[in-house]
């Protein structure tokens, strides 16, 4: 018998300072039975980092070709791909193909490091992809706020992002590994 996806829904209040963007979102995520509290939490930052009504969170780990989170415009055509973890080359690849803009959160202070020495010099030619790693640490300190119910706010600034919900605090400081070479007012 197949396991089934664990309901999550949170209501995430997001104040980013760098962009003048402010909105409530009631987040319904499907936590897939082979994702970890810290993936699913990371998928939540992400949302927060590029907030916008118009952002989704896609299938993702249960499907090959969408991504964790995208987001569309009026025609369809994918404007954002972003995906999380240390995916194949090939499949950053397909998704610049796909995309105007592709963003990877790398996590795992171990593995992150080693990927990116393998298949950084690689992905240097995609110019619309950026990369950036999340600390071990921030990833831990967020899986230990999931939650069903959570009320989650989050403030970014300057490049760090300040989460508070359920008694918790946390405070994420991405490392940018490859710049993008679109020109954007901000880091996201």
């Amino acid at each position: 018998m197949a396991l089934k996806s664990t309901i999550f829904k949170l209501d995430l209040n997001v104040a980013d300072l760098d962009r003048q963007f402010y909105a409530d979102f009631p987040l319904t995520l499907a936590r897939h039975p082979s994702e970890t509290d810290e993936r699913m939490m990371l998928r939540v930052l992400a949302f927060a980092l590029h907030a916008s009504e118009t952002l989704e969170f896609g299938r993702g780990i249960s499907t090959d070709d969408e991504p964790d989170l995208w987001q569309k415009d009026l025609t369809g055509s994918i404007e954002t791909w972003i995906e999380l973890g240390t995916p194949d080359p090939d499949r950053l690849r397909k998704a610049c193909s796909r995309s105007r803009r592709v963003i990877l959160y790398a996590y795992g202070d171990r593995a992150a490091p080693v990927w990116w020495q393998k298949h950084g010099p690689g992905l240097a030619r995609f110019r619309h992809l950026e990369v950036w790693q999340i600390p071990d640490s921030s990833a831990r300190a967020l899986a230990a706020m999931a939650r069903s119910g959570l009320a989650l706010q989050c403030t970014l600034s300057g490049g760090e992002v300040w989460l508070t919900g359920a008694g918790e605090a946390v405070t994420v400081q991405p490392q940018l590994l490859k710049e993008s070479d679109q020109v954007s007012s901000t880091t996201r």
